[in-house]
């Protein structure tokens, strides 16, 4: 009789993501799909197909899965008052490092000024984070003041909608645990969204990347002053 070999343990996905951002090859396994995590694009300056995102922010800004501050740090030079969280602590270092305000924190975590945010924004595909869409938008919409936005880039297939979860792999085949994840496209958000609570306000398109604004259900109409510094 033979013995089944054990199968090696499998590490924390925010491990992998790391090792991403030191600079290691990694990619999302998803079915039959390989897709190497974009480490580069997020640890770089903002670029000026970030501002498909950046000019539709309406201050207060909470970023959401903010990763080494991009688009937290850029905001934050052009004046708009903004805060990151993340889950990874490396991110969070490497946010802070750029002179981004950033909290090692989780979106269903307790966080700051809850209810006041002007936006709250999901960049890079981050309307993914938990595997369940609707439940995080649900989460956002509480988080928004009456005339907030919530700011989704969603995928670039309009009709995709997969909640399969996800496995990081490392260059050294290193294998994570199975991440929570989703991938939705704007056609389907409109249905998703409306399910939580907010409504389509406008859709854009530029350099290849999709951002919808999502309003409140029972949003007054836009106030004209907008607070420049961050909720506490």
């Amino acid at each position: 009789m033979t013995t089944a070999r054990p199968q090696p343990r499998r590490t924390h996905p925010v491990v992998l993501y790391e090792a991403a951002l030191d600079g290691e090859a990694v990619v999302a396994l998803d079915g039959d799909d390989a897709r190497p995590l974009d480490a580069g694009t997020w640890s770089a300056p903002a670029t000026p197909s970030d501002d498909v995102l950046l000019e539709l922010c309406e201050a207060p800004v909470l970023d959401v899965g903010c990763g080494p501050g991009r688009l937290t740090a850029e905001l934050a030079r052009r004046g708009v008052a903004t805060l990151g969280i993340d889950v990874s602590g490396d991110a969070v270092r490497r946010a802070r490092d750029r002179g981004a305000i950033v909290l090692h924190r989780a979106v269903e975590s307790a966080l700051p000024g809850e209810g006041r945010w002007g936006t709250v924004l999901l960049a890079d595909g981050n309307i993914g984070i938990g595997g369940d869409p609707a439940a995080l938008l649900r989460r956002c919409r509480a988080l928004v003041r009456a005339d907030g936005v919530v700011l989704v880039e969603t995928d670039p297939d309009p009709a995709a909608h997969d909640v399969s979860p996800v496995v990081l792999r490392g260059a050294d085949g290193r294998l994570s645990r199975p991440m929570p994840w989703a991938r939705l496209g704007a056609r389907v958000l409109t249905g998703v969204a409306s399910a939580a609570g907010l409504v389509v306000a406008r859709e854009r398109t530029a350099h290849g990347r999709t951002v919808v604004v999502l309003r409140r259900d029972d949003a007054p109409h836009r106030r004209t002053h907008r607070p420049r510094r961050p909720p506490r």
